[in-house]
């Protein structure tokens, strides 16, 4: 979406344990909205479904998406883990596309709503052969969308959804048809309770020819989350689903031996002079207003009232159901009219930080924080608690509980030697819609409502 740099990477060697690696796309350079200049913004746009393939005859991946369905952009690189530059511009959108390298290195890309294409790109990428319509979805099946588009056996296939309950495959002996189709998951009840049912997925095969279904489940507030379950493939060619009594399996069999990588939560001291690949930025940062050095520093970038527009919010995704994550930051340099602590970050949001006014610091809940439908600020927010503080070190903490369903809430203490923490400020009752499509987000911010030129050094986030 509008987080960046975008597209990010995760690597498994199990299909379950899985690792932040990188990012396809280094920034969202479509427009200045993806910069959060001036008044503009471009929440809930910039990446929705895309795709990433290994080409094997140039030993490059590519990445390609469409982006507010005008243009669609290829970006490639010779590791998964980066560099990746941009190749080439499209002046086409392939809406929810999915790219097929054939056995004689041709690139095919599905793509469409309900009207579903495939288009054969030239072989350096850069553009488009030819494209067919090779389904339309009849009125008995209604939308369809989020093609992948797959090989096996010489027999192409394009799995493509209904949101937001309905998996289907589409099967033909050439790239452009025809196709006939079938359901793979209809309805089929969620192993998380309260989550939706799985469905906008890809195959994936392991080397010793076993065959899995990875979709994902609607699990708001937190997001979306992935499932896994196996496949097998039936005499007429389709695959079916693995399922354990009509639902999906709260358990399966490991795909392959479990290989365990870096926990997901813990603490990020920021060592180094780069962000890890787990952290994203609210749209593009102002690159010089932060740092990395063994330790965050975190200029103000912005003067506004507006969380919402405030540049240089970084974000990370809440590892739930029950979540906790503490930032440690030194409020030294902070200057007259700065706001800087930590947020539940979403289109209804609150958060707990430290307010200098006129240089005296007070540690505050600020809840109300809410956007429109379209994405525009309707409320910035009102205090509902404050107390005073001294400059110098301080622990903010926010507690949430993201399983699925309504009525959730998170809540917000801090502590001045982190071992005694405050509650501080009434709870925030979260959002469940998933108009928002992306979950609650933990948010570190740091912005002005005065003048530039404060800042504060983030030590820490551990998430537990």
């Amino acid at each position: 979406m509008h987080y960046s740099p975008g597209a990010p990477i995760l690597r498994s060697y199990d299909l379950v344990n899985w690792e932040f690696i990188g990012h396809a796309v280094p920034s969202l350079s479509w427009s200045s909205a993806y910069d959060l200049a001036g008044t503009s913004r471009a929440y809930v746009k910039g990446i929705w479904a895309s795709t990433m393939r290994y080409r094997k005859s140039n030993g490059k991946w590519y990445w390609i998406g469409c982006i507010e369905f005008s243009k669609t952009y290829v970006y490639t690189a010779s590791s998964a883990t980066g560099p990746w530059s941009l190749t080439a511009t499209l002046n086409t959108c392939l809406y929810d596309c999915g790219l097929l390298v054939d056995d004689d290195d041709t690139m095919y890309v599905a793509y469409g709503n309900s009207q579903i294409t495939v288009a054969q790109l030239s072989s350096d990428a850069k553009s488009i052969v030819k494209t067919q319509v090779v389904y339309t979805s009849p009125g008995n099946i209604g939308t369809l969308e989020g093609s992948r588009m797959y090989k096996k056996d010489g027999v192409y296939y394009i799995l493509t959804t209904h949101p937001a309950n309905q998996e289907h495959v589409l099967k033909a002996s050439s790239p452009f048809g025809s196709y006939s189709i079938k359901v793979l998951a209809n309805s089929v009840s969620p192993p998380v309770t309260g989550g939706g049912n799985p469905h906008q997925g890809g195959l994936v095969d392991t080397p010793d020819g076993k065959w899995y279904y990875a979709a994902f489940v609607d699990a708001y507030p937190g997001g979306r989350i992935p499932v896994l379950a196996p496949v097998t493939w039936g005499s007429d060619g389709f695959p079916i689903l693995t399922t354990s009594n009509g639902a999906w399996g709260k358990t399966y069999p490991m795909p392959a031996a479990s290989h365990l990588l870096g926990s997901m939560i813990g603490t990020d001291s920021f060592n180094g002079t780069a962000l890890g690949a787990a952290w994203e930025w609210n749209h593009n940062p102002d690159t010089s207003k932060f740092a990395v050095s063994n330790g965050l520093t975190l200029s103000t970038a912005t003067v506004t009232t507006d969380l919402y527009q405030a540049r240089n919010t970084l974000t990370h995704r809440i590892h739930g159901p029950i979540s906790t994550a503490t930032i440690i930051i030194d409020t030294t340099d902070m200057t007259a009219g700065d706001r800087a602590g930590l947020s539940l970050f979403r289109d209804q949001s609150a958060w707990i930080g430290v307010a200098n006014n006129a240089g005296t610091l007070s540690v505050t809940m600020v809840t109300g924080l809410n956007m429109r439908s379209d994405w525009t600020t309707s409320s910035t927010g009102t205090t509902q608690a404050s107390t005073p503080i001294p400059k110098g070190k301080i622990y903010l903490r926010g507690t949430v509980n993201i399983n699925p369903g309504s009525g959730r809430t998170g809540s917000f203490s801090y502590s001045l030697d982190g071992a005694s923490f405050t509650s501080l400020g009434s709870s925030l009752t979260l959002n469940s819609d998933w108009r928002y499509f992306m979950g609650y987000r933990w948010g570190i911010f740091n912005y002005a409502t005065s003048a530039l030129g404060g800042s504060i050094k983030v030590i820490s986030f551990t998430e537990a």
